[in-house]
């Protein structure tokens, strides 16, 4: 029988008193055992704070994100040993699919959004500065730093490697230590991905740890500095968010629990129609894949009333193909559900749907599986034909393969019907015409976490309804649990603090490393494009010397780009025109000319222009007014070991050292 150890201090530690079973999926037989009453979380919350933490938040943004893409990469070499172990969890090879590879493609997205859209540094910036004063000496601006506690990831059953990796990542990659508590039916498979995470030699000491079993009283010792996690049932959730502790020290906690989810057909999805088809694919993949046991499963069913028929009846021929079995056999499409206990519950739930529904497919008495000691359940497909009435079906989650299809008389009532489940993680509408998605979407938006949208034209690409992306917010309102995960950059802020700091210029730019308008300017050095990225500094500016524009350059310019405004062209309608004085300089030849002013032509360390941002016209240029460039050192993000990213800011200024244009310039430097 295996022992399920936790990882605790730094040490290993062996299931003991509290020790709890876990049988197989497959068999019924116990497996293995996890759980001891006696794991240190004290120590455990300390080694996190005093080892985990300040390992780190001394590494940038950068070195976890690359430390992320190894992480995932090593776990990749080793996951055939997870697939090996999750098979007794009742899971197909299809399931280790979602569960195992979709973690470990959860966290090479956030080691390339770490690198791509986070400084090589330690603070987090959140928008531009603000000006405070009047003369430009006192400006604000939010920042993001890590907590200085621990993330309490309390995870469910169903996922046991992507529900850890796709916390574990963002909090990482937020410079904040994790400890894991998986459910104890599935922990051995956490346990295992743990171990090959550890073993690496990747993660600083402390980054990590494990509680398979019982978190003791760890909850009562977390404060304003720690995250708590959850995700499972809305009733254990309801115990943790009243937890008195995690409410008077005001410790930040997210859920995401049960949902009632749901797809629509939309009425423009005829059976003639390949969106229909599509449909029909969608909810018999969701109501199968991994038996059912996803958050994001489809629940509830909802077609236009004459649909209704042949809807059923494409379901129903979909889910005849659906081979039950030992999930093991490559032939088995769906495996068992992960304990006896869990079947027992999925039953209990489904015998409630059933008395305001009819069992129109699936014989939990009569299927291929019938007798095996297994927890296997055929899918079941209800029909609810007054969804109106009915209380069940839009309150009870059988988590399994058991949903329920009714009918919709209009878009308002589909989107009521929608919004009778107080809140999901996802909603799918199958349609191609763009008014039903925007019906639906200002109906029935507000009550959801996610609308997936697909029709023939996405179809090929489509992730589906019960994806997750890494890239998008995983989370929802109300039943849902209000809680919200992945979203890019966005959970990574969920383990960081949101500050605002206020002073001058100066401080605002050593605090971010970031340039701020009026901080310290250095000219005295070389022309800035003949330096290589590691000799720039933030501040260092060129002021070019002046070049005056005149109306022969204007003609020009407009007669060799065919750019012939009025503006430009015609002094009379340019006058009656509230915004000029007259006939004015093309706003794309100033920035023709500022580039002729500050580039260095000779070959050097500069070796791409890659865009510029935050372009703005500021004020007119008239023929005879002369310009003037300042160009200064912003930001600076190395991107490899040849070469980084510089950001400029760019201020175009007149006779009068009047701004007339100011962007952000991107360039390509050599190291």
């Amino acid at each position: 029988m295996r022992q399920v150890h936790s990882f605790a201090a730094g040490e290993w530690v062996r299931p003991g008193p509290g020790a709890r079973p876990i049988e197989s999926a497959i068999t019924g037989q116990i497996i293995a055992e996890a759980g001891n009453d006696q794991l240190d979380v004290a120590a455990m919350r300390d080694h996190a704070r005093s080892r985990g933490g300040p390992a780190l938040r001394a590494m940038s943004f950068h070195e976890r994100a690359r430390m992320l893409k190894a992480l995932a990469l090593h776990i990749k070499e080793h996951k055939q040993t997870l697939y090996d172990l999750s098979f007794d969890t009742g899971a197909t090879q299809s399931d280790h699919l979602i569960d195992v590879d979709g973690g470990i493609g959860t966290m090479l997205v956030y080691a390339s959004k770490g690198r791509r859209e986070m400084p090589d540094g330690h603070v987090y910036l959140d928008g531009p500065p603000e000006q405070l004063g009047r003369a430009g000496q006192f400006h604000g601006r939010h920042i993001y730093t890590p907590l200085q506690g621990v993330a309490v990831h309390i995870n469910a059953f169903n996922f046991p490697v992507w529900g850890m990796l796709e916390k574990l990542a963002p909090t990482l990659l937020g410079g904040m230590p994790a400890i894991i508590k998986p459910a104890t039916a599935t922990s051995y498979v956490t346990e295992a991905c743990v171990r090959i995470m550890l073993d690496s030699g990747l993660l600083p000491e402390g980054a990590l740890q494990l509680i398979c079993g019982g978190v003791g009283d760890l909850l009562d010792r977390l404060d304003c500095q720690d995250v708590v996690t959850f995700t499972g049932s809305a009733a254990t959730g309801l115990t943790l968010r009243g937890h008195p502790n995690l409410l008077a020290q005001g410790v930040r906690f997210t859920a995401e629990q049960d949902s009632l989810n749901a797809s629509v057909l939309g009425p423009d999805a005829t059976p003639d129609t390949p969106e229909f088809d599509l449909f029909a694919k969608e909810v018999t993949r969701e109501m199968t894949a991994k038996a059912g046991q996803k958050c994001t499963a489809i629940r509830r069913i909802m077609v236009p009333e004459a649909h209704l028929p042949a809807i059923t009846k494409s379901i129903q021929d979909r889910l005849e193909r659906i081979a039950v079995g030992d999930p093991r056999n490559p032939d088995s499409r769906m495996g068992a559900l992960v304990s006896q206990a869990q079947k027992r519950d999925v039953m209990d739930k489904a015998a409630l749907i059933g008395g305001e529904a009819q069992r129109v497919f699936g014989d939990p008495d009569n299927f291929a599986m019938t007798g095996q000691p297994g927890a296997y359940v055929p899918p079941m497909l209800f029909h609810c034909a007054d969804p109106d009435a009915a209380q069940h079906i839009h309150q009870t989650e059988a988590f399994g393969p058991v949903a329920t299809v009714m009918p919709y008389r209009d878009l308002e009532h589909a989107s009521a019907l929608l919004n009778r489940g107080d809140g999901s993680l996802v909603a799918s509408i199958i349609t191609h015409d763009p008014h039903v998605a925007r019906n639906i979407t200002m109906a029935a938006a507000a009550f959801h976490g996610r609308l997936y949208f697909n029709n023939h034209d996405s179809m090929a690409e489509a992730t589906g309804h019960g994806a997750p992306l890494p890239h998008m917010t995983h989370g929802g309102p109300g039943r849902a649990g209000g809680g919200e995960e992945l979203g890019g950059i966005r959970a990574v802020l969920h383990y960081m603090q949101r500050t605002s700091v206020q002073g001058t210029p100066d401080i605002l730019t050593a605090i971010g490393k970031h340039w701020v308008p009026g901080a310290v300017q250095t000219t005295d050095k070389p022309h800035p494009f003949t330096r290589a990225f590691g000799d720039i500094a933030l501040g260092d500016t060129l002021v070019s010397p002046a070049r005056t524009v005149t109306l022969d350059d204007i003609e020009t310019f407009a007669h060799f780009t065919g750019d012939t405004f009025y503006a430009h062209m015609d002094d009379d309608a340019a006058r009656a025109n509230p915004f000029f004085p007259g006939r004015v300089a093309h706003g794309y030849l100033l920035l023709s000319f500022a580039a002729g002013l500050f580039v260095q032509p000779d070959p050097g360390p500069v070796l791409a222009n890659t865009g510029l941002d935050n372009l703005r016209f500021l004020q007119p240029v008239s023929p005879g007014d002369s310009i003037h460039v300042h160009l200064t050192v912003k930001a600076k993000t190395p991107r490899n070991e040849d070469y980084g990213e510089v950001r400029w800011h760019v201020a175009i200024l007149n006779q009068d050292d009047t701004p007339v244009a100011e962007y952000e310039l991107l360039t390509m430097n050599a190291f």
